[in-house]
């Protein structure tokens, strides 16, 4: 919401030293976040004047339309002669009052003007538009025409309100009642002890049947209905400049009178509003839920098919209106601009000043992706009180800019109001602060912010109108708190209850990403929320379990309306966006949960408020919930070690991933297996498949290794990209990260080395295997050396893997005998489990 300074001091009588800076301070005390200062021609410096112009010589020979023109600028120029300029704008005639700039001034930007030759004449000078002087957006796009009856020479600096602070309000889902210079001037006023002079308070004619007729279907979607009528606009009334640079102070376009008045009202009150042509409205309008698949062409030319929990204002054809939010193409304000291209301007207008559910508002205009100026208010909280008052100030300004006539006939549709009113204890605000108010203060803040209060020890609070967020005591002990200053609270560390750390989860999650970061790899967080194109792109069977996933009642984004099953997705994204930024060696991480739908769908209950809710409702909460195990995945491309004068260095590639998950295991405690497998994403030939065993039972917890080409393709990756997923709780289940000193023995190590040869497709996992069982408890460790694949020497589809075995007796040194009885062993079983014969 942006307010401007001087608007702001109309219901306020805020001290004349006080700057923009010191309210955007007091109001952040009070707990309103002003964003930004925005000061208004700060580097504006005049002669800055009204001219007429008085000539136009259209230039030949340029290749754009550019004129000569002389402009009477009064005795602002010193000589009282006509002021030569060349300027290139099509939107003003001979007679036309403008904005001229003359030599010696300085425009927003630091731009300065002086004399100068262009296109062979001499321009003293310009004629400005309201872009050049920082005004925004008038609709023109072109120089600034101002009224006939604008008197020549005047300063326009002063005319059209340059300068001037702005404040930018970030205002919070619950505060609608500060989209409003009102409800600000509001805060204002009391941050600064000053009476409010409240716009809203206006002398509205009491309801009567002469009023234009109107009909409400859905109470509940619209409790209350004021029509206004006013006759006889005049076709040449335009906004006055006031009016039009309000507007654009608060962001605002002006468009015509009538639009710029309701505009103006709902800026100023709060409330928002619509002007229909009578002319055009046929019958009585109503407000109804529209029939499913009809339509409306709204304000901004679109055909839009309606919803049937959508909320219409119509008239006997149909919709007219979407309610609250935008108003439609049929009854459109007409004016002279319409007129003069043979159309009739409006001169009869309909004023709607309505109150609408915030619920249904908020779900049409995201329904429609329409969101307005009126929706933002409406699904904030309006106040249903102002509507007969925001009816009144546009009737007045109607009569008073257009020459029309109010009608005597005031229609009023209205549910009787119910006062709400909560119940709290004098000292609540005191017991939630840890400070002492005291009564009086406690009653002197509720009464500010508008609350009725009686009582003593129990006060008996009646919430104002225009603040529907205030439900329970806990709100009215924050308004006292906020508007005592937050900064005044003590600050009390609170005592956490001795042996309340970490769990076991928590630290070994931490414990992997400190590994990881430790093996060079960099945590990537990323949104938990995907399209279910991604599924085809990663190469997914059809039946796939990754592909049922939990669809979001309301995405952030329509193209990402489910949650994931798989990290890969957004470390891949992320992986892609960087590479595209030149950062090409690349090894990224993230541990994070993912989403798997249950097979049995259940609905959750809603838990008490007003209570601890029971091992019962959390446990029937969970279970409602989808599954959310905790995953680990890495992704890495380029270079995995530099080259420099040490070596060539070395890129990374499927054995990278694979070490990273055993990195994983190894912080867990647990026994990874590794084996050849193949699944969706990873190149069929350098991927592998991560176990772990449970019950006895081998169990396929993840994958590792190189992606597929086709899916590099198709998401845009590098070459030869690497990729590593794991069930992070899989691993801490089968884990045990009982820290385990290392036990060091006095006896010397025998090393044996054995060479083997097998078959080309059998994993070198099975071998070792088959190693580790035959060698019995005296091996220590072993570990593969050596790959060796010449067909020449050892035939064709044979390969050679070559171990060092390390043996070793806890309570003597083995003899030679001992450690090639346990080799022969070793190799015996490697021989009968898959075929390894010892390589001469």
């Amino acid at each position: 919401m942006r307010v401007p300074l001087s608007w702001l001091r109309e219901y306020v009588d805020l001290p004349a030293t006080e700057t923009g800076r010191d309210v955007q301070a007091k109001l952040i005390s009070a707990g309103l976040e002003v964003e930004t200062v925005e000061h208004l021609g700060a580097d504006l410096k005049g002669p800055l004047v009204v001219g007429q112009v008085l000539t136009i010589e259209e230039l030949e020979g340029f290749k754009k339309p550019i004129r000569f023109c002389t402009v009477d600028v009064g005795r602002a120029n010193g000589t009282g002669e006509p002021q030569e300029i060349v300027c290139g704008a099509r939107n003003f005639a001979v007679g036309d009052k403008v904005v001229v700039v003359l030599p010696g001034a300085t425009l927003p930007g630091g731009f300065s003007i002086s004399a100068r030759k262009t296109y062979g004449k001499t321009s003293h000078g310009m004629i400005c538009s309201s872009d050049e002087l920082g005004m925004g957006d008038d609709g023109t796009h072109g120089i600034i025409v101002l009224p006939p009856e604008t008197e020549v020479g005047k300063d326009a600096i002063e005319l059209l309100e340059l300068v001037d602070e702005v404040l930018d309000i970030a205002v919070t889902a619950n505060r609608g009642d500060c989209l409003s210079i009102r409800g600000v001037a509001r805060e204002a006023a009391i941050a600064y002890g000053l009476p409010l002079r409240d716009p809203a308070l206006l002398d509205v004619p009491a309801p009567n049947a002469y009023g234009y007729p109107v009909k409400i279907a859905d109470p509940t979607g619209c409790d209350r209905f004021t029509a206004r009528t006013v006759t006889g606009l005049s076709a040449e009334a335009r906004s006055p400049i006031w009016l039009q640079r309000r507007l654009q102070k608060v962001g605002m376009r002006p468009i015509s009178l009538a639009v710029d008045v309701t505009n103006y009202v709902m800026m100023e009150l709060g409330q928002p509003l619509h002007a229909y042509d009578r002319g055009l409205v046929q019958g009585t309008i109503g407000v109804r839920r529209a029939g499913e698949g009809e339509k409306i062409v709204t304000l901004d030319g679109t055909e839009r098919k309606l919803h049937a929990e959508d909320l219409v204002i119509t008239d006997e054809r149909g919709p007219i209106g979407l309610a609250g939010v935008m108003g439609g193409a049929n009854t459109e304000i007409a004016d002279h601009d319409a007129a003069e291209n043979g159309g009739n301007a409006t001169s009869d207008v309909v004023i709607e000043a309505a109150h609408f559910d915030q619920v249904a508002i908020a779900r049409t205009a995201r329904r429609h992706k329409l969101s307005s100026e009126a929706s933002r208010r409406f699904e904030r909280g309006v106040d249903p009180q102002a509507a007969a008052a925001a009816a009144q100030r546009t009737v007045d300004l109607l009569v008073l800019l257009a020459g029309g006539t109010a009608e005597a006939g005031v229609t009023e549709i209205s549910a009787p109001p119910v006062p709400h009113t909560i119940t709290v204890a004098a000292d609540h605000p005191d017991k939630v602060a840890g400070v002492e108010y005291g009564r009086e203060t406690v009653v002197r803040r509720l009464q500010e912010v508008g609350c009725d209060v009686y009582g003593q020890d129990e006060l008996i609070v009646t919430v104002p109108s225009w603040r529907p967020d205030l439900t329970d005591p806990n709100d009215l002990a924050e308004e006292v708190i906020r508007l005592e200053g937050y900064e005044n609270l003590p600050s009390t560390l609170p005592r956490p209850p001795a042996g309340r750390g970490l769990t076991s989860r928590q630290r070994l999650h931490r414990r992997v990403g400190r590994a990881l970061a430790g093996a060079g790899y960099v945590e990537a967080l990323n949104y938990p929320f995907v399209g279910e194109q991604v599924f085809d792109q990663l190469g997914l069977d059809a039946d796939d379990p990754a592909r049922r996933v939990v669809k979001l009642v309301n995405p952030l984004s329509d193209e990402e309306p489910a949650l994931r099953t798989s990290l890969l997705p957004g470390l891949l994204g992320a992986l892609r966006r960087n590479d595209g930024r030149g950062a090409h060696d690349l090894a990224l991480f993230e541990t994070g949960l993912v989403f798997h739908p249950r097979d049995e769908q259940r609905v959750a209950a809603d838990l008490p408020v007003d209570r601890r809710p029971s091992e019962d409702d959390l446990a029937a909460l969970d279970a409602a919930l989808p599954d959310q195990p905790r995953h680990v995945a890495v992704v890495l491309t380029g270079a995995r070690e530099q080259a420099g004068w040490w070596g060539k260095g070395r890129p990374a590639d499927w054995a990278d991933a694979v070490e990273s998950a055993r990195t994983v295991a190894r912080e867990a405690g647990a026994e990874l297996g590794v084996r050849k497998g193949q699944y969706g994403p990873w190149h069929p030939g350098r991927c592998a498949e991560l176990t772990v065993t449970v019950d006895g039972e081998e169990r396929v917890i993840g994958h590792a290794g190189e992606l597929h080409p086709r899916v590099l393709k198709t998401l845009g990756l590098p070459a030869r990209t690497c990729a590593m997923e794991l069930d992070l709780d899989a691993v801490e289940r089968v884990g045990d990260d009982t820290p385990q000193a290392p036990g060091i023995s006095t006896f010397p190590v025998a090393t044996q080395d054995v060479a083997l040869v097998v078959d080309a497709f059998v994993p070198a996992a099975d071998v070792e295997a088959a190693l580790r069982e035959g060698a019995g408890e005296l091996l220590e460790s072993i570990r593969l050396f050596d790959v060796y694949d010449n067909a020449e020497q050892l035939g064709e589809g044979r390969k050679s893997l070559a171990y060092a075995l390390r043996f070793r007796a806890g309570d003597r040194t083995l003899t030679v005998d001992e450690a090639s009885a346990a080799r022969d062993a070793a190799v015996a079983l490697a021989g009968e489990r898959v075929g390894a014969v010892l390589r001469s």
